[in-house]
């Protein structure tokens, strides 16, 4: 009974393998490793993968895991999340979706953009145009989807100044268009990045309504190449999830965990940057387990010497065995 029993997953499995290559041909892969799709550069295998271009392929691919009870991930620049070395179970959904339009109102301009679009280029892009309101965001890795569902941020601006309206995708409902106001904006959270946490299908951002005004590019210019530059400045190059932690009320993350002695702490081919603490960076082939016992240590010891709970910016992704990032 226990062999037909697995025989039957086995064969579920295919007919849903075969379903997927069937829509999606060479863009669906078994057994894909993630790391190279991952600014961190580490991850084992999605047990399935596909790549979508458009925001057709993407609601395509989306439905049809809801419809068979596949669960699924959307990675979009690969950057703020740690993929496990165990991999992920069901599908990835890799996300090249990049539209982009611009729209003359009485008030300014209109970008809309779909959730694969790369945040850098697309700041770049609105700066040549001389359309003010994105420049924040010329050194942000990610993609608008992705900083849709964070309320990415950097140099005073982020999603919540700039975001009209989302379309987002709705299990068993649809489509829905959600209002700024409708997303609950704070700092790095949205109702999206709420669900994150809880263990049932997610809303996927489809695209996103950005409001920008017409800026005299040189100021523009001038504007990003000074962001660009303090970024250099202060965050290490090389492989990084990006921010680890979030900012707790009153502090910086970086500050207080530099301040418990872990600037340059090495736990296997990953350590924390001497530049900036809350950057963790895979520099000798790390593993995810490195980079998570390095979590673990930072929250462990700033929770210890200053009484502050840190919580993770980043999200961790997969078969990690274990809920959460094992405090001790």
């Amino acid at each position: 009974m226990e062999s037909n029993g697995m025989e039957l997953e086995t064969t579920v499995l295919e007919a849903i393998q075969m379903r997927f290559r069937d829509v999606f041909d060479e863009n669906f892969r078994v057994n894909e490793p993630l790391d190279r799709y991952t600014s961190a550069r580490v991850g084992g295998p999605a047990e399935m993968l596909v790549i979508v271009n458009n925001t057709t392929e993407l609601l395509t691919a989306i439905e049809l895991a809801y419809a068979q009870n596949v669960p699924y991930i959307i990675l979009g620049g690969g950057s703020n999340v740690l993929v496990a070395d165990k991999g992920v179970p069901g599908l990835a959904i890799l996300n090249k979706a990049k539209g982009v339009n611009f729209r003359h109102t009485g008030y300014g301009v209109v970008c809309t953009a779909e959730s694969g679009v790369n945040l850098s280029s697309l700041a770049r892009q609105c700066i040549v145009k001389g359309l003010g309101g994105i420049e924040w965001a010329v050194s942000v890795p990610g993609t608008v989807g992705g900083a849709v569902v964070g309320n990415s941020g950097a140099h005073g601006g982020d999603m919540n100044n700039t975001l009209l309206a989302a379309t987002v995708w709705e299990p068993g409902t649809g489509l829905r268009i959600y209002s700024n106001e409708e997303l609950e904006y704070g700092y790095r959270y949205s109702i999206l990045k709420k669900e994150q946490i809880e263990p049932r299908p997610r809303r996927v951002v489809l695209s996103a309504e950005l409001e920008l005004k017409p800026e005299p590019v040189e100021v523009l210019v001038a504007r990003a190449d000074g962001f660009i530059a303090h970024r250099k400045q202060t965050q290490p190059g090389g492989a990084s999830t990006g921010s680890m932690f979030k900012n707790p009320e009153n502090y910086y993350a970086g500050y207080l965990i530099e301040a418990a002695g872990l600037k340059g702490f090495r736990i296997g081919g990953a350590h924390i940057s001497e530049k900036h603490a809350n950057f963790f960076v895979n520099d000798q082939g790390a593993s995810a387990e490195d980079i998570r016992s390095l979590i673990a240590e930072a929250w462990n010891a700033v929770r210890e010497q200053f009484g502050v709970e840190l919580d993770l910016e980043v999200e961790l992704i997969g078969d990690w065995g274990f809920d959460g990032y094992e405090t001790k």
